[in-house]
């Protein structure tokens, strides 16, 4: 009787063993969902915005609903030594939301806007609009974005009231400027804007 009673006390502890690494497999499984960047590297980037943009290492792409459409999409932290020559073969849009709301946007002048540091030259944000059930990491996006002249020094992805009753995800950006200046970047329906949102110097 006490060989029967460690028998079945074997097979219990054994079934909860299995029982509890199939949970956690189950649960390594899972954590690889849509929305993880996992995929992005610079051979991604090279096929979405040519191979004159390249993946800034130490930033982590982002990944949220920036147009409101219910589809996530991705803004990565990138570098482009020439981000208008691969536009048109690569099928997207060099724009300059800060330089367009201090007066003056046109890309194919202010991308000869470069910063004194060489550090922050060609830092740019690569920003995908998803489609479909692959959103971000379709073969067709629905539009891709190279945003220029942010000198980023850090990067997040958060909720912005854009109107009495609108909210919005906006790339959040300390920029790497004297002042530290705290920007938004967010998407109006139609085109990416700018917002200063003040200095940590203050």
């Amino acid at each position: 009787m006490r060989d029967y009673s460690r028998f079945m006390s074997s097979r219990i502890v054994l079934f909860f063993l299995f029982a509890s690494l199939g949970a956690s497999f189950a649960t390594a499984q899972n954590s690889t969902t849509p929305s993880t960047p996992a995929a992005v590297d610079n051979k991604f980037v090279h096929r979405q915005f040519g191979d004159n943009c390249s993946l800034e290492p130490k930033f982590v792409p982002s990944v949220a609903d920036l147009n409101g459409d219910g589809v996530e999409d991705i803004v990565i932290v990138g570098r482009c030594k020439n981000p208008l020559i691969d536009q048109g073969e690569k099928n997207y849009r060099v724009v300059d939301p800060m330089d367009s709301f201090f007066g003056y946007g046109n890309p194919t002048i202010t991308t000869s806007f470069a910063p004194d540091d060489p550090k922050l030259r060609g830092l740019a944000l690569l920003v995908i609009h998803g489609a479909g059930p692959d959103a971000w990491r379709s073969a067709t996006p629905l539009s891709k974005f190279v945003i220029i002249n942010l000198a980023v020094r850090t990067l997040s992805v958060k909720k912005m009231k854009v109107n009495r009753k609108k909210y919005a995800n906006a790339i959040y950006v300390e920029e790497a400027t004297a002042d530290q200046m705290t920007s938004a970047i967010f998407w109006d329906g139609k085109k990416y804007r700018y917002e200063p949102l003040g200095s940590s110097m203050e």
